[in-house]
This record gives structure tokens, sequence and C-alpha cells, in this order.
């Protein structure tokens, strides 16, 4: 049995290294532990983010992308990178800190369905993302009233069933109608969805999985950011 880190005996890189690792590994407490370890030093909240669990995010994107990490272990790791998140969230709010964007998502009306739905809020989370997660069986009202109440830049929607997937049509058209379609990106996901689904709906973004729901969250903040 190995003995217990010391982590007041780590360089910082070692810190900073460690909380990558067991995030990866889905340890919860023990990044807990590290990003309290981090504080201590008096390092920024921005930067244990960015450095710590972010990196460590990347990584699991990557391997998640790749097939060597499947979704059971990216829920792990994406739960221990919310623990993490739950120290510094206060603190990076105080800060003012930058973010790369905002994001409302749920699961669409009359759909129950709530894992891949999850499993992206949290790895946008975790690319630096704030995220309003508004849960399951999301009406017009429920989306329209988080819009208004959060100004996002992106409106996600989900559904794992064929018949719950022509709602995101219904949100997307009462979009239009009150003039706010243009206001937001739409990114749509699940399983039974497409590409040709997506444009036909007149989404912005299918997203075929989690990590690359990242990837395109990221690209597209981006070029919003440059336009603004």
């Amino acid at each position: 049995m190995n003995d217990p880190i010391n982590l007041q005996e780590l360089d910082r890189e070692e810190l900073l290294g460690l909380m990558m690792d067991d995030l990866y590994d889905g340890l919860r407490d023990e990044v807990e532990d590290e990003v309290n370890e981090c504080l201590r030093r008096g390092m920024a909240a921005y930067e244990i983010m960015t450095e710590g669990l972010v990196a460590g995010m990347d990584i699991v994107g990557v391997d998640f992308r790749d097939g060597v990490l499947f979704v059971p272990e990216v829920l792990m790791s994406a739960k221990a990178m919310k623990g993490g998140m739950e120290i510094l969230r206060p603190l990076l709010i105080n800060s003012g800190a930058p973010q790369l964007g905002k994001a409302v998502i749920g699961t669409v009306k009359g759909d129950i369905h709530d894992i891949g739905k999850n499993l992206v809020a949290m790895m946008w989370e975790g690319a630096g993302i704030e995220v309003i997660d508004l849960g399951i069986n999301c009406d017009v009202d429920k989306f329209f009233n988080a819009l208004d109440q959060h100004n996002p830049d992106i409106l996600g929607m989900s559904a794992l069933l064929t018949t719950t997937m022509p709602y995101m049509k219904v949100v997307i058209d009462s979009m239009k109608e009150r003039n706010i379609r243009d206001k937001y990106m739409v990114f749509v996901g699940g399983a039974p969805l497409n590409d040709a689904f997506a444009e036909e709906i007149e989404a912005d973004v299918y997203c075929r999985d989690a990590a690359i729901a990242v990837d395109l969250a990221k690209k597209h903040l981006s070029i919003r950011r440059s336009k603004a």
C-alpha cells in the first residue's frame, strides 16, 4: 500500500499535475483537497481552474473522443471536476475572472433522459463555460424564462426519443416568432439526431457526442467573441 501523498511537500507543477491525474481518475475528494491546497498557497481561483481543472478535462475530452475513455469514466471525471468547481465558483464570481461564455441547456419536453445532457453540461463547465442546467422535460416557457434571466451565448437542447425530437423545432420556431433567434447559438444533440435533422430545424450546431460538443462550443464562442 502506497503512503499517502503530502500535498504540502509538492511544488506547484507537481500539485497541478496530481490534480489533473486525479481528475482523470475521477477522484473527487482528492481533487477537492488539491484545490484547497492551491488556495492555501495563494493561487488565484482562475489559475487553478484553467491550469488544473480545465487542463485535466481537456485530456479527458481527447481520450473520450478517441475511445480511450467511455461514458461512465467521463462522468466520474466530470463529477470530480464539479467538486473542484464548487469550491472555486464563488471566488471566480467575486474576482470577475473571464469565462469562455454562458450556456443554458435542457432535455426537451416529453423526454426524461439526461445522461448525455448532464455529460455535456459538466464538460462545458470543465471547459470554462458557465452552465445553467434546466434538467429534463423542458417546455418553451422554461427555455425562454432561462434565456431572459441568464442571457446566455448558447441554448443547448437534448432529446433521446424520436417522438420528442420535433419539439426542438417548436422551440426554434418560437424563438423566431419572438425575434430572438439570432441572439443565441442553438446546439442540439441526442442519439436519434443527425446533421440533416439539425439543418432541417435550423439549429446552428449538431453535437454527435459530448467531446465534440466541447470542441464546437469553444470554436463558436471564440468566433462570437471576435465579432463582438
